[in-house]
């Protein structure tokens, strides 16, 4: 009970990136804000490992898989995401964003063989429809439009965070989601260095103000610290496919914290979709006995 509720909240933080994505956007260049948000993530990763006085090293042997977390998870998706955006407009982007947990979902049976039910299929559909609600707002012209550079770029985007949680639940048989997230998030930083010194990150710093700050620290404590290890956790206690389902929460709850703290209106195609995001998660999760 406890995992499925971390994972609530990590959508619900996840979702409140969007909004303080909006603020920083505005202030400076994404390469600058992504390379921002990790290294504050990174301090308090790294402290938190030493409170908690878990192990600063690994073993050899996981060097490559957590150099491909930092590469995939970090690096590569927010690069593409910001390159995607360039293109095509959020809304498009989260629409692609939402198949997700179908592709993991496919991953996961084919690489790890974990099953798939026909109840869990059911589930994957229902969430999956519901973050397609929730985002068209119910005008499915949407999905009619051809794809461009922009649709490749998010796509690719999907492959990297699809990467990144299963990656992730091998790495996590000898790793714990502490270790593995502040390590990958090390290499993360480390890559994405390059593109926002090539953007003037220091000259960016004087821009950001009280609320870009207080933005920042939000998308790397809230959204990067908890949202990662919370979402790792799920992965190593209920699975991938499971813990994927929840990202479809992300856009429900990006579009309530609109209407709680920027007055933004909450559609009927809102909460049908988030009724059919929580059925899907619901019936995902269900687990059913025949005889005996």
């Amino acid at each position: 009970m406890l995992t499925h509720i971390k994972l609530l909240l990590t959508a619900l933080f996840w979702g409140g990136t969007f909004i303080a994505g909006r603020i920083i956007s505005q202030k400076i260049d994404p390469y600058s804000a992504a390379f921002l948000r990790f290294c504050i993530a990174v301090v308090f990763l790294f402290a938190v490992l030493r409170i908690m006085k878990q192990p600063l090293s690994f073993k050899k042997k996981y060097i490559l898989p957590v150099f491909l977390l930092g590469l995939t998870g970090v690096f590569c998706y927010n690069i593409f995401f910001f390159k995607g955006l360039y293109f095509i407009n959020a809304g498009r982007a989260a629409l692609i964003i939402a198949t997700n947990p179908v592709f993991i979902s496919l991953f996961s049976a084919i690489l790890f063989k974990e099953k798939l039910t026909l109840i869990k299929i059911l589930g994957i559909i229902l969430s999956v429809s519901g973050a397609i609600v929730v985002i068209t707002g119910g005008n499915f012209r949407l999905l009619s439009e051809p794809l461009g550079r922009g649709d490749i770029f998010i796509f690719i985007c999907v492959l990297c965070w699809v990467s990144y949680s299963l990656i992730g639940k091998k790495v996590l048989e000898g790793l714990t989601p502490l270790v593995a997230v502040s390590y990958s998030t090390l290499v993360g930083v480390i890559l994405l260095s390059v593109p926002a010194f090539s953007h003037g990150v220091v000259f960016s710093l004087s821009k950001l103000g009280p609320a870009g700050w207080a933005g920042l620290f939000y998308l790397g404590f809230f959204g990067t610290v908890l949202g990662f290890i919370w979402y790792y956790q799920g992965i190593f206690k209920i699975g991938p496919v499971k813990s994927g389902l929840y990202i479809n929460f992300v856009p429900v709850s990006s579009i309530l914290l609109g209407y709680l703290l920027l007055n933004e209106t909450v559609t009927a195609s809102l909460l049908a979709g988030a009724v059919l995001v929580i059925a899907g998660v619901f019936l995902t999760n269900l687990k059913i006995k025949i005889g005996g």
